[in-house]
């Protein structure tokens, strides 16, 4: 990282203030926060480090190259060799891992509490001081490669991608978080080098623990290896999405079913009617084998093995998607099915009943993803770079329960309107 970046702070005091009665913040002087989750009953401790950077922040020659960092990062650091950072927590019983998606990164770990220590040290080492060896570049790119056939090779992943490019084109948030064989075959020290220096910003980092261990323990470890971190801020603004202009298009597959995905822009992550709207989606095409689409599309006409629909709201920008395949001669009936469903919805408001089923349903599904104690380690995180907060199950639970038939209808109204949907289907070869 470049001696320029860094921010000098004047006179920089930390702070700690309770976001409810069961979390807690602090946030260190240079501006990375903590947030802690206490939990009784369990001698395992989840930490992770998350970064709000992610594959929109590259350039058009830098595509992929988030994920590429996240690969890298467990290659060297200044003190650790790759073999040493996989045994480090493996040898405790203990997990390693990351990801990245559009809009983060993370790095996270699974321990005995006994090793927590151990834990932060790791993760702090991995996140900011890998040394991004030559040799290691050139093996983990050959491995990306190999990643990227693979999702290549499963209709089901690429259908995903490859719509993402059709609703948001030209822009980074429609390219492959992988990248391109081009641009993952261009890589090197200096890109990592550069782009974590253009990205890193200390007050969009977020270190998040659930664990039996107390607070004050907690930030003295985040404090011993987090506190020497520079001050950094960027000055990365993120810009949004051009005018969406609905498209269809269909490819010519090596595979033997129809893939189909069917979607819009939706709602971003600010924007009050983001619950309303989850719920929507919940309801037709969520998780339960009750929902609209599963109901018609599988279990009266037998169209489909799966089908979902899922929305992903951003900073700027949000997306709603169904996919789910079939045999080609049933592909157009199966869309009639949706929209059919579709309009149902904007036409008729769920009755008393199905509004109360339809919340019941949502409140458990959410109660069921808390009881996942790494689930909520990385809920907290994300919470607190999108919104500033994190929200408790019954702060969110009395925001449901005032959530209206009207208000659903309404939503429906806007965003189920057939002429906006765009597609991508890919069809067998003949």
């Amino acid at each position: 990282m470049k001696r320029d970046n860094v921010q000098k702070q004047g006179n920089p005091k930390s702070t700690t203030l309770p976001i409810t009665e069961d979390y807690h913040l602090h946030t260190l002087a240079n501006g990375i926060r903590i947030a802690h989750k206490r939990v009784p009953y369990t001698q395992i401790a989840h930490c992770g480090i998350m970064l709000d950077i992610g594959s929109r922040d590259e350039l058009p020659h830098q595509q992929g190259l988030a994920h590429f960092w996240e690969h890298m990062a467990f290659k060297g650091t200044e003190k650790r060799s790759s073999y040493h950072i996989i045994n480090r927590l493996e040898n405790v019983g203990g997990e390693l891992n990351a990801y990245t998606t559009k809009e983060k990164i993370c790095f996270h770990a699974s321990v005995l509490d006994d090793h927590f220590d151990k834990a932060m040290d790791l993760l702090a080492d991995i996140t900011f001081h890998s040394v991004f060896p030559e040799k290691q570049i050139e093996r983990e790119r050959n491995v990306i490669l190999e990643e990227m056939s693979m999702y290549i090779d499963s209709p089901e992943d690429a259908i995903q991608d490859d719509f993402d490019q059709l609703i948001f084109p030209d822009h980074a948030l429609g390219n492959n978080i992988l990248g391109t064989a081009e641009t993952v075959g261009s890589f090197g020290k200096a890109d990592l080098m550069q782009f974590i220096n253009d990205n890193i910003d200390t007050e969009r980092i977020v270190v998040s623990s659930v664990s039996r261990l107390p607070f004050s323990k907690v930030i003295r470890v985040a404090e011993k290896y987090l506190g020497n971190i520079p001050h950094r801020k960027t000055s990365r603004i993120r810009q949004a999405p051009l005018e969406y202009v609905p498209v269809s298009q269909q490819k010519e597959r090596s595979i033997s079913q129809a893939q189909c995905a069917m979607g819009q822009p939706a709602y971003p992550l600010l924007d009050d009617r983001r619950l309303s709207f989850f719920m929507l989606v919940n309801l037709l095409g969520g998780p339960g084998m009750n929902s609209r689409f599963n109901l018609s599309l599988r279990e009266k006409y037998g169209f489909v093995y799966s089908i979902e629909g899922n929305y992903t709201p951003y900073l700027d920008t949000g997306f709603m998607g169904i996919f789910f395949g079939t045999e080609q001669k049933q592909l157009t009936k199966s869309i009639s099915l949706i929209h059919k469903e579709l309009k149902k919805i904007r036409e008729v408001p769920l009755s008393v009943l199905q509004l109360h089923q339809t919340k019941v349903q949502l409140m458990g599904q959410l109660a069921m993803s808390e009881e996942s104690n790494m689930s909520f380690m990385l809920m907290m995180a994300k919470s607190l770079l999108d919104t500033g907060r994190v929200d408790s199950l019954p702060e969110i639970f009395t925001e449901i329960e005032q959530i209206t038939a009207l208000q659903l209808q309404d939503i429906a109204q806007e965003m189920f309107k057939e002429e906006n949907f765009s597609y991508l289907t890919f069809l067998p070869e003949d």
